[in-house]
C-alpha cells in the first residue's frame, strides 16, 4: 500500500522514510477480533429484522407507521441490546439528543451530575451556561473532575451521588481535552457506582464516536440509555442527518414525550424518504469503522515516527475514533488542518481559518470536505485553539486517505517549522 501510495503523492524524502517506518510499526490485525464480532451482530440484526424491500418506503406528514422508521429504530435497538430506539431526523445532532435526554429524565429541581469532569464546551453551555440551560431553569448542577490520570474517579463519585442523583451524564469520547476516552465496560462500571448510593438515577451516556468501535455498548452494560449522533459511526458515511437515543424503554417514551408531545411519542416522524440510506448506512457502518480505526493508527504512528505526542497509541486501545495529536502552538494547530484540509474529496483548496463557535470560548479551527457536513465519520480534524494545543482528528472513510491527509498535514508542519 505504503509504495503505490508514495508514487502517486510524492513527499520529501524524510517524510516518506517516517510514512514507511509507521507501516512498520502498525499492526494491521489490531482491530480484527472486534470488528469482526461488530459484524457478525449487525448482520445478525439485519438477518433477524426481516427487513423487505417495500420497507424502505418513503413517508411523509405526521409520519404514522412510518416502516423505515420502525425497521431502522428495531435494528439500533437489536445492536444495542436495548429495549427500544428513537432515531429521528428532528434531533439534528448529538447535542440536541442529549439534552433532550437530560432534561426528559431530570424530575423539576432535580440534580445532574456529570460523572466525567467537565463536558465538552457546547454541551456545557447549553447544561450551565446559556439562556434558558438546565442549571438557570432550576435544575441543580454538579461535576465530578477526573483523577490526575484522567480517569473516572469513583470515590468521588460515590460521594457526590449521595447528596442526591436524577441524572448521571457520561461522556464516553474525550471531546476536546487531554483524557482517555472510555470502553463501553468502563460506562457500566460508572452505572454500577451510582446505583450503590442513588438506586433510582438514570446513568445517561454520550455514546458520541465510540458506537460500534468495541464488541458491545455501554448498553450492554447496565446503562440505561445511549445518545448520540446518526452522521457519525453510525451513518456509514451515508445517514443525511439526525441523532439518537437508545436504551431502557422508560427513558425513550420519556424522551419522545419531551421531543414531541406527551401522548404522541415515538408514534409520529416521518423518515422523508431517507429511511434507505439510514438503514444502508448502518449496514455499511461496520466496514467503515474499520477503515477509521486501521487509519487512525496509521495516523498516530507516523506522528510518532515525526517526535510528536500522540493518544491513544496505535493498536487495540481504541474505544472511539478520535486521535489526539500534542502539536504545542496555535500555528502548527492551524498548519496541521491546512495540510490536511489539501487531501479532502470536497472543498481542498481551502484554506481553514480559526473562528467562533457557539460554547467555545477561543476561536476553532476545522478542517473538512465532507459530503455530509458535520459527519465527522468522513475524515476531519478540529480543534479550539488553546493549552496544550492538541488537534483531534476524527474518522476517515478509508485507511488510504487517512495516511495520506496525515502526510500532507505533516509536510505543513515541517513547512511551519
Amino acid at each position: 500500500m505504503i509504495e503505490a501510495l508514495l508514487e502517486r503523492f510524492r513527499f520529501d524524502a524524510a517524510l516518506e522514510r517516517a510514512a514507511r517506518a509507521a507501516v512498520k510499526r502498525v499492526d494491521p490485525n489490531a482491530h480484527a477480533a472486534a470488528q469482526a464480532t461488530v459484524r457478525a451482530c449487525v448482520l445478525r440484526a439485519f438477518m433477524d429484522e426481516g427487513i423487505a424491500e417495500s420497507d424502505l418506503a418513503p413517508a411523509y406528514g405526521y409520519g404514522y407507521d412510518d416502516p423505515a422508521r420502525a425497521r431502522y429504530e428495531s435494528l439500533l435497538a437489536r445492536i444495542f441490546g436495548a429495549d427500544r430506539a428513537l432515531a429521528r431526523l428532528s434531533l439534528v445532532s448529538g447535542t440536541h439528543a442529549i439534552v433532550t435526554a437530560i432534561e426528559a429524565c431530570l424530575p423539576p429541581g432535580g440534580r445532574l451530575i456529570c460523572a466525567t469532569g467537565r463536558p465538552y464546551d457546547t454541551l456545557r453551555n447549553a447544561l450551565v451556561e446559556a439562556d434558558y440551560a438546565i442549571a438557570r431553569r432550576g435544575g441543580r448542577y454538579a461535576e465530578v473532575p477526573l483523577d490526575p490520570s484522567g480517569a473516572v474517579d469513583y470515590p468521588a463519585l460515590e460521594r457526590e451521588c449521595e447528596g442526591g442523583a436524577g441524572v448521571v451524564f457520561v461522556q464516553r469520547s474525550r471531546g476536546y481535552a487531554p483524557r482517555p476516552s472510555l470502553s463501553a465496560h468502563e460506562c457500566g462500571a460508572i452505572a454500577t457506582c451510582v446505583r450503590r448510593v442513588a438506586a433510582s438515577a438514570f446513568v445517561l451516556v454520550d455514546n458520541c464516536y465510540g458506537e460500534l468501535v468495541e464488541a458491545a455498548e455501554p448498553t450492554h452494560h447496565g446503562v440505561d440509555a445511549v445518545m448520540g449522533s446518526l452522521i457519525k459511526n453510525l451513518g456509514g458515511g451515508l445517514a443525511p442527518g439526525g441523532a439518537y437515543v437508545i436504551g431502557r424503554a422508560e427513558v425513550v417514551e420519556r424522551v419522545a414525550a419531551r421531543h414531541y408531545a406527551p401522548g404522541l411519542g415515538a408514534a409520529i416522524g416521518p423518515t422523508l424518504g431517507y429511511g434507505r440510506a439510514l438503514i444502508q448506512g448502518l449496514y455499511n457502518a461496520p466496514l467503515v469503522i474499520g477503515e477509521c480505526l486501521a487509519g487512525l493508527d496509521l495516523a498516530a504512528a507516523l506522528f510518532i515516527e515525526l517526535g510528536e505526542a500522540v493518544d491513544p497509541l496505535p493498536g487495540p486501545g481504541r474505544r472511539d475514533i478520535v486521535q489526539a495529536i500534542r502539536l504545542g502552538s496555535a500555528q502548527r494547530v492551524l498548519a496541521f488542518a491546512r495540510g490536511l484540509q489539501r487531501a479532502m474529496p470536497l472543498n481542498a483548496r481551502f484554506s481553514p481559518e480559526p473562528g467562533p463557535v457557539p460554547g467555545y470560548p477561543e476561536p476553532v479551527v476545522m478542517s473538512s470536505g465532507a459530503f455530509i457536513p458535520g459527519a465527522t465519520i468522513e475524515l476531519s480534524c478540529d480543534a479550539p485553539l488553546r493549552p496544550p494545543y492538541d488537534v483531534y482528528l476524527q474518522g476517515g472513510i478509508n485507511r488510504e486517505q487517512v495516511l495520506i491527509a496525515a502526510l500532507f498535514a505533516a509536510d505543513a508542519l515541517r513547512k511551519e517549522s
